[in-house]
């Protein structure tokens, strides 16, 4: 199993003491200091079910530099969307988890956390 985290987010750390207490074995990826490649992010995605513009937190000042509010949510906007967050790691939500078998969840909350242990 593998947490991305940003030490500095609540939630992250919830989701730690909640794996730490489950005793679950997992990796710990600071993202933010060892950002994904786009690949990993298509991965991620592609796990996740999700488009690249629902994993962006779009109240980061660095969205609002970018203009993201304005950008496009379709299929020909999807690899911007995925080099943006390649390029600045902050605008991913996070935690991300994805379990050995595959499961990956954007786990803001304990039930989320939870599902995959």
């Amino acid at each position: 199993m593998e947490i991305w985290v940003n030490p500095a987010c609540s939630k992250c750390r919830s989701a730690v003491s909640l794996l730490d207490e489950a005793g679950a074995e997992y990796t710990v990826r600071r993202y933010l200091e060892d950002p994904p490649t786009p690949a990993e992010l298509e991965a991620v995605l592609e796990r996740l079910g999700l488009e690249p513009w629902d994993i962006t937190r779009t109240a980061e000042p660095v969205a609002k530099e970018l203009g993201l509010k304005t950008w496009g949510r379709t299929a020909a906007d999807r690899p911007k969307w995925i080099e943006a967050l390649a390029a600045h790691p902050k605008l991913i939500q996070r935690p991300i988890i994805t379990a050995d078998d595959g499961t990956t969840v954007v786990a803001r909350d304990p039930e989320t956390v939870r599902s995959v242990l």
